[in-house]
């Protein structure tokens, strides 16, 4: 698979967007909303330039968002510096909501008309990645089309229909109408909905094809490192996170998958990718295999019961000090409405083993803002962070002692697609409040720090998460400010309560109703319900969806 494409492949542009012949190639800009180093380690957008990279149809070029130079020249690509506005498909890759307002000033620098309805003629601006299949709605008056689901379940076949069409000529309105039923495929305005996730799955349990880096590059976030997906979903569908929802059938790679591709790429250092990494029943084998071909390692997450003695002893042998866990709710009661699915003993026992091995470093998610917390939730985090500090001899002058604690602090932003969908966020007030006793709280706690989550940029997230078309005029605004969300917010003359601070009613239609990523909103429902109740999830069942069904969900057909 291609390093570099640099002088792979040679062709001239497109002019005004004529469909021309060049070599038999479409070039295609694939553009990433943020900075290169961030798209070098962003494994979906890598996954898109595999596919298209190795198909002689297709000649992709990377773009990426540099704060040095767009709004004052136009955005170029990596591979031929050719601007953006020199493309007939630009294809975007969305990851984060935050984001969204540099989607429209990459193409108003390029002079390219951000809206659609300014826009009869090329380039087709496509959209992808999760706010693609999660909602839409803010961004659907920028997009001509968005690719609804896995870029290995048919993005292919989209960007060959593609070829052909921009290649014989065709006008770009028939080219939306041709495409607006196919599968995995939503034009705003044409689509008939829901338009359905399409999902690579040949079967419930095996991830077939995990993403890998196709860039190992010291310029990276994770500097030359080789990603690997290890598995896609997750079997928790913790009742907060969208990943647990949107992504089933939850998948986990097989290890001859992981392996040939290590074999192929022969990296220095391999970060493995996924949710509840310690599921994955060949991890500890394959991390002694690692070692023994001395290839360092990182892992993205790990659950506090799958911690052992073992897996810390290969952590340490690569040079691992730091140890990251989820705690998540501040409450053994938040977190059982929430399914988190977390026995505190497994916890500690982790906390105190790594402590053992001599984990320089302990970093704890937590979240707050939770519908219906109180004061007694966090009264009891006090009491259970007295017991983390014991249990992992923070900061003592022992060997075998944590140096260091980080609790690292989000606001929960209800998304949708899980059951807190029907909840209201907590106000900016009350984040505020709730944030200033958890920076008092760990005061105390020798070798203890915490880092807060900012209030305002989380209600906007949610706003942005869970509002419909008419927040297009709010993100032209960031754009036009510079991408400064909170001061287009105060300009913006919409109304944002109705989004983020009331509950929603069962039979309430969404924005994002348009997408159907297979589960439906009864059971959904069902899950807001019961973490009113304070009841406990149910994890998905180890023989995968044949015995489950309580998603629908019919693989192969996504039905």
């Amino acid at each position: 698979m291609p390093r570099d494409v640099s002088g792979l492949r040679s062709f001239v542009g497109l002019n005004d967007y004529e469909p021309r012949d060049i070599g038999g190639r479409l070039p295609v800009a694939l553009v990433f909303t943020q900075e290169a180093r961030a798209g070098l380690s962003a494994l979906g957008w890598q996954a898109v330039y595999r596919i298209l990279a190795t198909d002689d149809r297709f000649a992709p070029e990377r773009v990426f968002f540099d704060p040095k130079k767009d709004g004052v020249t136009s955005p170029v690509s990596e591979e031929t510096n050719r601007p953006l506005s020199q493309f007939a498909v630009v294809a975007f890759s969305l990851c984060f909501e935050e984001d969204y307002p540099r989607v429209v000033s990459m193409l108003s620098d390029a002079g390219i008309p951000p809206f659609t309805n300014q826009r009869p003629d090329y380039p087709i601006v496509i959209g992808g990645g999760p706010p693609a299949f999660i909602n839409p709605a803010p961004l659907a008056p920028f997009f001509d089309m968005f690719f609804v689901g896995e870029a290995e379940a048919g993005l292919l076949d989209v960007f060959s229909r593609l070829h052909t069409a921009l290649l014989s000529g065709i006008g770009k309105h028939d080219v939306l109408t041709a495409e607006k039923n196919a599968p995995g495929i939503y034009v705003p305005g044409q689509s008939t909905t829901p338009v359905k996730r399409v999902v690579a799955a040949q079967d419930s349990r095996r991830l077939h094809d995990p993403a890998s880096s196709v860039f190992i590059s010291n310029k990276s976030e994770f500097k030359d490192m080789l990603l690997i997906e290890i598995n896609r979903g997750c079997p928790y569908a913790c009742r907060f996170c969208a990943a647990g929802h949107v992504y089933r059938p939850p998948r986990q790679a097989n290890f001859d998958d992981v392996w040939a591709i290590i074999e192929r790429d022969h990296p220095k250092k391999v970060g493995l990718v996924g949710t509840a990494l310690t599921d994955w029943p060949p991890l500890e084998s394959l991390l002694k295999r690692l070692l023994d071909e001395k290839i360092k390692f990182s892992l993205s997450s790990v659950r506090a019961d799958g911690i052992t003695d073992s897996l810390l002893t290969l952590l340490r042998k690569s040079g691992s000090r730091t140890l990251t866990l989820a705690l998540e709710g501040p409450s053994h009661r938040l977190r059982v409405a929430a399914g988190k699915n977390l026995d505190e003993a497994d916890f500690l026992h982790a906390v105190s083993l790594a402590a053992d091995h001599g984990i320089n470093h302990l970093k704890v998610y937590l979240i707050a803002g939770w519908p219906g917390e109180t004061s007694d939730d966090y009264d009891e985090l006090a009491e259970f962070l007295e017991q983390i500090h014991a249990a992992g001899r923070i900061a003592k002058s022992k060997k075998k002692c944590i140096a260091h604690m980080t609790l690292a602090v989000s606001c929960l932003v209800p998304k949708p697609f899980t059951p807190m969908q029907y909840a209201p966020m907590a106000s900016q007030d009350d984040l505020e409040a709730v944030l200033g006793r958890l920076r008092d709280m760990v005061k105390p706690f020798r070798g203890v720090r915490v880092d807060l989550d900012n209030p305002s940029r989380a209600r906007i997230q949610g706003l942005l998460a869970r509002g419909d078309a008419s927040l297009a005029e709010f993100v032209e605004l960031a754009a036009k400010n510079g991408g400064r969300l909170k001061k287009a917010l105060a300009d913006w003359p919409g109304e944002g309560h109705q989004f983020l601070d009331r509950e929603r009613d069962k039979d309430e239609i969404f924005p994002w109703d348009v997408i159907d990523v297979g589960v439906p909103k009864a059971l959904l429902y069902a899950g807001w319900q019961a973490y009113k109740n304070g009841q406990p999830g149910t994890p998905c069942p180890d023989d995968g969806c044949a015995s489950c069904r309580r998603c629908h969900f019919d693989i192969g057909s996504n039905d």
